[in-house]
């Protein structure tokens, strides 16, 4: 099946037929500002397990569900922490993922069999509409990981998606195109089942913004184990090896600050100029590097808090490899 028989635009019949195929079952890659995200009817658990089956992903991996507001979370999850509401107020439509108490509507086949459960509203006018388009016509979220095979590179544009799940995806599916991701790296994940808020994935909303929003400290060195997107060791790899902080060798590819020289004979897939364009050319970097057969690829990690620490979270994985 070529590309242009998935991809389609923006229009709003385009969103319109995307809901609707949603809800009869389909799966539709839609963007996010973080990456763009596989969907599925989160209460359908055919389409659910499609979502498995097309991303080679565990049974026992939970996937977020995506709604189209905070009014949407008593929905799906009970016990909600005064916490958890100030920074939904703060930081949704945003990258920001909170882990809650599910409610019944949370069925074990999104928790990964879990008593929790993940919830995101994200800031993207193509992804709000049909989440919006969906709850219209009966819809109550869309489960939705990286649209990528488990453990590979998160895509950030349409072409990165038809590139890594194209052969797998039926006629009746369909990938929207909405750009390129704006934030590039995924949603910060909280844990908001304790009296004090955790971080168990870092993204762009980061340790100071949630104390801030919150008023709280942030929860450490607790002995229950969640499970969450992203969160194995080795996660988000290309096909080439990534080696971390060491002076490129000729004929690797490289990816650093654009203050950093290039060394001769080293291939350039990146040169960001801050820590926010670095989050969001990574993907499409790494992506770059193998599409051009690159064996290895050197990065030269940024340092401080912030955003960088959500790029060296998955960069540490990525050097693991597959």
């Amino acid at each position: 099946m070529t590309p242009s028989q998935f991809i389609s635009t923006c229009t709003a019949d385009a969103i319109d037929q995307a809901a609707a195929n949603l809800r009869a079952g389909s799966l539709v890659a839609f963007p996010t500002e973080t990456v763009y995200g596989l969907g599925a009817d989160a209460t359908n658990a055919s389409a659910v397990a499609r979502i498995y089956e097309v991303k080679g992903r565990p049974q026992d991996h939970p996937l977020i569900v995506h709604i189209a507001s905070m009014n949407d979370m008593e929905k799906w999850c009970e016990e909600i922490p005064a916490y958890a509401i100030s920074l939904a107020r703060d930081f949704w439509p945003g990258p920001m993922t909170l882990i809650l108490k599910r409610s019944r509507l949370a069925q074990d086949f999104i928790t990964g069999g879990q008593e929790s459960v993940g919830l995101r509203v994200p800031n993207h006018v193509l992804a709000l509409a049909l989440l919006n388009a969906f709850s219209k016509i009966g819809g109550a979220g869309i489960a939705a990981p990286s649209a990528n095979r488990f453990g590979q590179v998160s895509p950030t544009t349409a072409e990165a998606v038809q590139e890594e799940i194209g052969n797998y995806l039926q006629s009746q599916d369909q990938i929207m195109d909405g750009g390129a991701s704006h934030v590039g790296v995924e949603s910060t994940i909280i844990d908001c089942t304790h009296e004090l808020p955790r971080i168990l994935r870092p993204g762009a909303i980061t340790e100071e913004m949630i104390m801030d929003s919150t008023g709280l400290s942030l929860l450490e060195n607790v002995d229950d184990v969640i499970r969450v997107s992203g969160s194995l060791e080795n996660h988000y790899s290309p096909k080439a090896k990534v080696i971390l902080n060491s002076t490129a060798k000729p004929g690797q590819g490289f990816i650093a600050l654009a203050d950093i020289a290039t060394p001769e004979g080293v291939i350039r897939l990146a040169a960001p100029r801050d820590i926010d364009e670095y989050a969001r050319l990574l993907y499409s970097a790494l992506r770059l590097g193998d599409s051009q057969g690159i064996s290895e690829i050197a990065v030269i990690a940024p340092i401080g808090e912030g955003l960088a620490v959500a790029i060296r979270d998955r960069l540490l994985r990525a050097s693991r490899g597959r």
